[in-house]
């Protein structure tokens, strides 16, 4: 392009108004500015754009057709100005979450509640799978926001803790239990477990296996809300996470196992590209988060 931007927004207002000097007033710059740029632009394009007379200006027919194409361009631009605006506060567009339905109805919930209560424009999109899955998500721009399960490490993820959670052994009310369980005991129960392409299950294995206690459950399933269902009729005994399970525990239909020594805690964590910068709306839903942190 052979001709500044700024000379079509010159000839644009000019066009609009007709006048040399109200184009002027509009744009805050001197007449005769407005005069040198036309006669630039007329020079740079080799054609005539306005007739010149006492009573103002009128557009060519060349500047007419000139007028047409840059209008159209001229409202893009300012439509994607507004658009622009509009995103900057979070009154449109779209924020995409990764995580699994334990995650989502556990933890995420009430700040999804909270964040579109806020920001009503926003539309919430979510992606639903195993942890490593979603982490791939968010490495492919499917997703923006992974929550997942720790620990996990990936070079191309930043990934921050957002909640400390518990791994507790849990049975039906109307079990047997001991007073007190070590590692093998629990690994010598019937167990039900969550399936072993989970991070959560991965994270069991690898804390057992480290004291040479392989655990071989009798039953494995795919969501924790089964774990518990399962525990609460007798079926054996479930690793659940104690934070997600408070109101089962407290109404009576499971109850917790004397563990010594209890599961190292671990936490959820929300990952992202490191190297991309974050949307304005994926900051404020994690700054939502870490509101409630502090």
């Amino acid at each position: 392009m052979k001709t500044k931007l700024d000379y079509y927004r010159i000839f644009y207002e000019t066009a609009r108004y007709a006048s040399f000097s109200t184009a002027a007033k509009h744009l805050y710059i001197s007449q005769s500015a407005i005069s040198q740029c036309i006669r630039q632009l007329e020079q740079d394009l080799g054609t005539a754009l306005f007739n010149r007379s006492r009573r103002g200006v009128t557009l060519t027919k060349e500047g007419m057709l000139l007028f047409q194409k840059v209008e159209s361009a001229i409202q893009s631009i300012e439509q994607g100005e507004t658009l622009l605006a509009r995103l900057h506060h979070l009154d449109s567009g779209s924020l995409i979450i990764a995580a699994g339905d334990t995650i989502t109805s556990h933890f995420l919930l009430p700040y999804l509640e909270q964040f579109h209560a806020l920001y009503p424009g926003i539309r919430i999109e979510m992606a639903n799978s195993y942890s490593f899955q979603m982490l791939q998500l968010v490495k492919e721009g499917k997703a923006e926001l992974a929550f997942v399960n720790l620990p996990v490490k990936d070079d191309e993820l930043v990934i921050e803790p957002c909640l400390n959670i518990h791994d507790v052994f849990v049975c039906g009310p109307e079990y047997n239990v001991k007073s007190v369980y070590s590692w093998k005991n629990i690994a010598d129960e019937p167990l039900i477990l969550l399936e072993k392409n989970s991070t959560s299950r991965r994270y069991l294995d690898e804390r057992f296996s480290a004291k040479n206690l392989p655990l071989t459950p009798q039953i494995e399933v795919a969501a924790h809300d089964l774990l518990l269902r399962f525990a609460s009729i007798h079926l054996g005994v479930a690793c659940v996470v104690e934070e997600f399970s408070k109101e089962r525990l407290e109404q009576g239909t499971v109850r917790k196992l004397n563990v010594n020594p209890p599961l190292p805690p671990r936490s959820i964590g929300c990952a992202y590209l490191r190297h991309n910068p974050l949307s304005l709306a994926a900051q404020a839903f994690l700054k939502l988060i870490h509101q409630t942190k502090e």
